[in-house]
């Protein structure tokens, strides 16, 4: 069962308007969009998003009228609400990272705690699974990947032991990646709270799934979608997410140019430099009973910002 993070401080800081309308980009479950709706009048709408199939088979069996769930990426955002000629929202919510139902479910391939198929997708309709993608990477690519969005300091020695593996035979399966990892991890690190292969698996998801390429092109939407007073909520869970998230937020609070690092591409750049955006609070973590009760929560991060005007 999934159980959403920040629940009640995400939906407080998202719906101000009870007739609104709202996105809900990262449905997952539906945690957040419930509370959303119940948090709605009568002429309130929710549009909810998400990349998996399997998750938009959940959304569909919501029968609210006010409720609408679309298949597709937030990177998409704009153009599924224009097919709906919603051209303006209210508040939008970003929950980034991987649901518990899919870390879970042993044949989507994201845990490396149960044998599974190395699939990794979370979008399972089409696009290549890491199995795939390990059969034609380079040594050079994979250990770039692993260092840049894993943040691994042994990326170098264990993208050679995953090419050294796949010379004798192909890598397909989760447990096969995972001890190939640990056995080049585990003679290295001290720290002993994490699985060996935490950090290669974040990273070859994060990189399939372009995870930063799909939140770097769906901020610039929030902003040019939102109305004055409208709120855009964001909930990260890694250190390369919050990081884009803050400095995007600050750098349209201040109206300067983004700073260096953040891959937004050239004609949003010159939509969102027309915006102006205002921090709301401080960032805000799960408390010590929410860790307790769902310790994936533990590296959760909450940032809110809202929008006052637009300069013509």
């Amino acid at each position: 069962m999934h159980i959403p993070v920040l629940l009640h401080a995400a939906v407080d800081a998202l719906v101000l308007k009870p007739d609104g309308i709202y996105v809900d980009a990262t449905f997952g479950r539906g945690g957040h969009s419930r509370l959303i709706l119940s948090r709605l009048g009568e002429r309130g709408r929710l549009i909810a998003l998400d990349r998996d199939p399997v998750a938009v088979l959940s959304g569909e069996a919501i029968t609210d009228h006010r409720f609408c769930m679309r298949h597709g990426s937030f990177s998409r955002m704009q153009e599924i609400l224009q097919t709906m000629e919603i051209t303006q929202i209210d508040g939008v919510l970003l929950d980034l990272g991987v649901s518990s139902p899919q870390l879970e479910e042993i044949s989507r391939g994201f845990s490396f705690r149960s044998a599974g198929p190395l699939d990794m997708r979370m979008d399972t309709s089409g696009g290549q699974t890491a199995a795939e993608w390990l059969l034609t990477v380079t040594e050079k690519q994979l250990e770039w990947v692993i260092r840049e969005y894993g943040e691994e300091r042994f990326a170098r020695q264990i993208a050679r032991a995953i090419i050294a593996e796949r010379a004798r035979q192909p890598i397909v399966n989760t447990l096969q990646l995972a001890e190939i990892v640990a056995a080049v991890v585990r003679a290295r690190q001290r720290e002993k709270s994490r699985h060996p292969a935490t950090r290669t698996f974040q990273a070859i998801r994060i990189y399939l799934n372009q995870e930063l390429e799909e939140l770097s092109l769906v901020l610039p939407q929030c902003v040019g979608l939102l109305r004055p007073g409208g709120r855009l909520v964001v909930i990260s869970f890694h250190s390369l997410e919050d990081r884009m998230v803050k400095q995007f937020m600050r750098a349209a609070a201040s109206n300067d140019e983004l700073p260096r690092g953040v891959p937004i591409r050239e004609k949003e750049l010159q939509r969102f430099s027309k915006q102006t955006m205002r921090l709301v609070g401080r960032a805000i973590r799960s408390d010590e009973l929410e860790v307790a009760e769902n310790v994936r929560s533990r590296s959760a991060v909450m940032r809110v910002s809202e929008k006052i005007h637009i300069n013509r």
